[in-house]
């Protein structure tokens, strides 16, 4: 059972009692019983939740969640309401499961499948549709809270809601159906495989050798409570002068290629060419350019991830402003005059739609706006521009000399129907896709946004009153110009979402969560990686790249971004979570290459422990830990990372004994370094020790040393 509520007011909470059983449903083979709900407690007892109008953009709350305060889900039981269980829950998708204690669904019947239009093919194709379900359990809500009008009852939302179910490859228990499907092969010839990074979460020196301050510096200094602990990357991994040793650890990987952002600050001060060139700046890139060719390894090179410089936004408005893809094109010209003969790979911007969405619309990311249903769609308009400029000017002027490749990197989650029987659900399927992929590749590779996005906002956009759709409009000069400005097609993805379709009145108010009119949800039952909004769930990773290859004319595909996190309390070295997450999704990866999908390298995410945006430092995607507490800031392989470089040395996986044989080989080996990592705070203390003892001792010896050859000549006079 779970049900949407109306965002409470200020200093308001809601109550929740329940006042019908649950009735589960029957569809095909799959047969369910009953389960009665009914608190032995009086309905009144409160519920705290989250006000998530900030956090989602939308004039809805997160549902609550009926489980134990844990950071994995728990199965809803009338026990818990007998007992008050009951939780708020975290902002992350909507999820429900039946209980286990009083209701079991056998598996869903084995004759769904994806329809055409979800192309798979070959071995492990992924998990039948789920079953849905109704129930009738009806919740009554009381607004509590100081004024007039305490506990009186507000309006009952009541939801026939879906209970998910998955079998075969999206289950992870009960025999591992994943394991009986996983391909052993290897992949094709001269295919790059890599890590990532980025520089605002890896250099720090924020402020030294002439860099100039960014949006991000600024978000992070001044605004207190945006980023948790209110960490700043100051110092971050200190990249900036750990040069020799981050290439080393690369050399360790076995890595064909890197994948790193230059700083647009760091190079243009005052993120204008005619300004500034900071030679420091250019001298640092290039040195870490010849750094990395010398040995064998190939520079992969973002020109923006993020970090946008500070007057740029101050003078300009940043993305909101046209002018800024100008300034971004002379930047872009920059760095292709001064690295192009060594940089063969450039991608244009890094998840550019996350960048929008957090920084434009929620506020959650530099610069921190909140313009709600505008400035996002303003400034994806005027980014794709810019990539637009950077890729023609490319074109026109260095790739004859360079013959270098230019792209861009677009992230993404796959969105699976929750009823692929029902066309609504598959209608939201696709929009989840279209305003989440689509929104950039549909203009770079067709021209025009997709159509779906252009009708929902128009028409969302006429209901409240507006004359001109939220949607900015290319002409048809700039669809010419837009259209073909990609040389490859680099794409992210971490995880998979249920999508279902859920309509939300224009009169709420615009937003990009609302113009969507749809609801993820994901399964209780996939792996929860320690973040509240990864899971792991690696047969929506072939899917989505299947789909981007029959939706964009077959382009080269480079995996531009994919991993795992791990929470900061957790200093295990030994994540073997992560490397069933590698594995999964790298074998994904082959059986999508098996498909016909032209994939041409795959980029880790990432090299280091990092800052992390909003999350600070207490999210760790890192092959390498990341003692931050050290001023030195020392990397300690994890697990992981031994196993990745067994993947690349074999260019896959051989066989099941031999790739068995790799996780417990770095496990045994994880173990070692654990006991290293346990003794680094007292190797800390006598390192800080030894830093004021040795000098204090050395000034006591020169003194008395001159003091002695003072008593000494004096003697002899």
């Amino acid at each position: 059972m779970v049900a949407l509520l109306p965002a409470p007011g200020p200093g308001e909470s809601l109550s929740l009692c329940t006042r019908h059983s649950v009735q589960v449903g029957v569809q095909g083979s799959v047969v369910g019983l009953t389960s009665s709900i009914r608190p032995e407690r009086p309905c009144g007892r409160v519920v705290s939740l989250l006000d998530q109008a900030s956090h989602r953009g939308v004039g809805w709350v997160s549902p609550i969640r009926l489980g134990r305060s844990s950071a994995r889900p728990a199965f809803i039981s009338s026990s818990m309401f007998n007992s008050g269980i009951i939780s708020a829950a975290q902002p992350q998708p909507l999820w429900v499961c039946p209980s286990r204690a009083n209701t079991f669904l056998e598996s869903a019947p084995t004759s769904s499948r994806p329809p055409p239009s979800w192309p798979l093919a070959g071995p492990g194709s992924g998990p039948p549709a789920p079953a849905v379900w109704a129930d009738t359990c009806q919740v009554c809500f009381f607004r509590n809270g100081g004024g007039p009008g305490a506990m009186k009852p507000v309006r009952v939302v009541t939801i026939w809601w879906v209970l998910l179910l998955v079998s075969r490859l999206g289950a992870t228990r009960r025999g591992s159906p994943e394991e009986a499907s996983f391909y052993y092969g290897t992949f094709p010839l001269g295919f790059s495989w890599g890590v990532g990074s980025s520089a605002f979460q890896t250099e720090g020196a924020w402020d030294q050798d002439g860099k100039g301050p960014s949006i991000w510096d600024v978000f992070t200094h001044r605004r207190k409570g945006k980023v948790l602990g209110d960490e700043t990357a100051d110092v971050a991994c200190n990249g900036y002068y750990k040069v020799q040793e981050d290439i080393a650890l690369l050399r360790e990987l076995h890595v064909s290629h890197y994948r790193f952002s230059l700083s647009w600050p760091r190079l243009l001060p005052t993120g204008v060419r005619a300004d500034q060139v900071n030679e420091k700046g250019i001298k640092f890139y290039s040195e870490f350019i010849d750094a990395l060719l010398r040995s064998n390894i190939t520079p992969v090179v973002t020109l923006h991830h993020w970090d946008l410089p500070q007057p740029l936004q101050v003078k300009y408005g940043g993305w909101q402003n046209v002018s800024t893809a100008d300034y971004f094109s002379d930047y872009a010209n920059l760095c292709f005059e001064v690295f192009g003969d060594r940089v063969k790979h450039w991608v244009t911007f890094s998840d550019p739609r996350t960048m929008v969405e957090k920084g434009y619309e929620t506020g959650y990311h530099a610069p921190g706006l909140k313009l709600r249903g505008t400035g996002l769609y303003r400034a994806a308009h005027h980014i794709i521009k810019a990539h637009a400029q950077a890729w023609h000017s490319y074109n026109s002027t260095w790739r004859g000399k360079q013959q270098g490749l230019v792209g861009i990197s677009l992230n993404c989650d796959w969105g699976e129907p929750v009823d692929i029987s029902n066309p609504k659900d598959v209608e939201a399927a696709e929009r989840y896709l279209q305003f989440c992929l689509g929104w950039f590749a549909n203009p770079i590779y067709a021209g025009d946004y997709p159509q779906v996005m252009k009708d929902r906002i128009g028409r969302k956009s006429a209901e409240q009153g507006l004359d001109t759709s939220r949607l900015p409009a290319f002409s048809l000069q700039e669809k010419r110009y837009v259209k073909g400005t990609s040389d490859f097609l680099g794409l992210g993805h971490f995880t998979t979402r249920y999508i279902t379709e859920r309509n939300y009145p224009s009169r709420q108010g615009p937003s990009y969560q609302n113009d969507r009119d749809l609801v993820e949800l994901v399964d209780p039952n996939w792996p929860d990686l320690g973040s509240q909004w990864l899971y792991s769930v690696p047969w929506g990773f072939r899917r989505l790249l299947n789909f981007a290859q029959t939706q964009y004319g077959d382009p080269p595909i480079y995996v531009t971004e994919n991993g795992a996190s791990q929470k900061s309390h957790c200093t295990q070295l030994c994540d073997e979570w992560r490397i069933h997450y590698l594995k999964g999704y790298t074998n994904e990866m082959l059986k999508a290459i098996k498909d016909g999908v032209n994939i041409k390298g795959y980029t880790a995410w990432s090299l280091l422990d990092k800052f992390e945006w909003e999350k600070g430092y207490s999210d760790r995607y890192g092959f390498y830990y990341v003692e931050f507490n050290n001023r030195n800031k020392p990397r300690y392989p994890k697990a992981s990372a031994q196993y990745y470089t067994k993947i690349i040395t074999a260019n896959g996986f051989p066989n099941p004994r031999e790739v068995e044989s790799w996780r417990l080989k770095a496990l045994e080996t994880c173990s070692i370094n654990n006991q290293v990592l346990a003794a680094e705070p007292l190797l800390s203390h006598m390192q800080m020790v030894t830093e004021i003892l040795v000098p204090t001792v050395c000034t006591l010896c020169v003194l008395i040393a001159a003091v002695l050859l003072m008593l000494l000549l004096r003697g002899q006079s």
